[in-house]
């Protein structure tokens, strides 16, 4: 990949805090990127950010479908979302961006922000819609405005429609990687670090395909029981930021610290929290055969060598929580209406063959399946580029 299209930094004139944007690539005059808000946040890490929105444009191009691929985009802000500051900043941020949200840039929620509180600043600071740039690409704005919103005013089992696609992808990674190893359903532990809107959302799809959910971790630690997790009280019991209340556990669910759900006896991990989350020295405690990357970048590149050489697969962001971006587009382009048995069955196909077709590049080239994510992608820039144009 090439250098961004655009990359800056922004400073608060009343904190000091900085935030940043960068487009990594134009597609049909528009790129998109959710906005995460945490601290430490960096250029660096927005930059691949944005480079992984690049890839998952790309990879889940379709010329058959009404949803054509835009370019690649990320923002962040250095800040914690739960400080008191926290919602004035955002609403700075995006009045500052406002000319690029306008323009070039579809964003909502990533890590730290819900897509209400997305939208809520947008609208204080301006703007029509975070989304608003995409507009002029689709047929009947009205209509396709009605049809996202009514998406998301979809409950199902007490979680919206919205929150739970990306996880429906995730899952439907994980299963696609057992059913190609013959491993079965039944009797597969997995352990998930964050109970947000992806890691949550996997957990739900993943309990009810049959697996068990051994452990959960959030910033109070790592809830742990072998026998399996009740995994819709601990949805139930969540807070705004997936923080368990702890008085919802059972007698047999244990605490432990916050990094143990990365050594328990688990065949799955799920990071679904932050970036950066396995490094070159925890990996050696992991004991998994996978790692389905729920999170953007959860696993540093020297760590994966290291677990590849181990014989650890890793599932690359850039495939496993491509859903909840395409789910965005599907419904706003036409592909699917509001319904969740039409949503999740469309994921499900989608992401099945997606990650079919990066297993099966990753065994054919004897690579690792971020390799094949890259080649994959490969194969498709071209064709976009060459149908729609990078810069226009």
């Amino acid at each position: 990949m090439t250098t961004p299209l655009l990359s800056l930094t922004w400073t608060d004139h009343v904190t000091g805090r900085q935030g940043f944007l960068v487009v990594d690539r134009l597609v049909r005059g528009v790129a998109s990127g959710g906005l995460r808000m945490r601290p430490g946040c960096t250029l660096d890490e927005v930059a691949g950010l944005a480079r992984g929105m690049t890839m998952k444009e790309a990879l889940h191009y379709d010329p058959a479908a009404r949803y054509v691929p835009l370019g690649g985009a990320k923002g962040g802000i250095d800040c914690d979302p739960r400080d008191p500051e926290a919602y004035g900043l955002l609403v700075r941020y995006l009045r500052a961006m406002r000319p690029y949200v306008e323009s070039c840039w579809t964003t909502g929620e990533d890590l730290g922000l819900s897509q209400d509180l997305v939208d809520r600043a947008a609208a204080e600071a301006g703007l029509v819609s975070s989304i608003q740039a995409v507009y002029p690409l689709l047929d009947d704005e009205a209509a396709a405005r009605r049809r996202l919103a009514d998406a998301f005013a979809v409950e199902v089992d007490g979680i919206g429609l919205d929150e739970l696609a990306g996880g429906c992808g995730v899952a439907e990674s994980a299963l696609a990687a057992l059913d190609a190893a013959g491993v079965p359903y039944a009797g597969t532990r997995v352990a998930v670090q964050g109970l947000g809107t992806m890691g949550g959302a996997t957990a739900r799809f993943l309990t009810r395909a049959g697996l068990t959910v051994v452990a959960v971790a959030d910033i109070k630690g790592t809830i742990f029981n072998p026998e399996g997790l009740d995994v819709e009280a601990l949805l139930a019991a969540r807070d705004a930021y997936g923080t368990v209340d702890r008085s919802a556990l059972r007698p047999a669910d244990r605490e432990l610290p916050g990094d143990a759900w990365l050594s328990l006896d688990a065949e799955v991990l799920v990071p679904a929290a932050v970036s950066y989350a396995i490094d070159s020295g925890n990996q050696e405690r992991i004991r998994a055969c996978w790692i389905v990357e729920a999170a953007n970048m959860p696993v540093l590149p020297a760590a994966e060598a290291l677990l590849a050489a181990r014989g650890v697969t890793v599932l690359p962001d850039v495939v496993v929580n491509s859903g909840t971006n395409a789910w965005w587009w599907w419904t706003l382009f036409g592909d699917i209406g509001a319904d969740p048995d039409e949503a999740f069955a469309h994921i499900r196909r989608s992401m099945r063959a997606l990650a079919g077709q990066l297993l099966a590049r990753a065994e054919a080239d004897g690579t690792s399946p971020r390799a094949a994510a890259h080649a994959l992608v490969a194969d498709r820039l071209p064709v976009i580029a060459e149908r729609f144009g990078w810069y226009r």
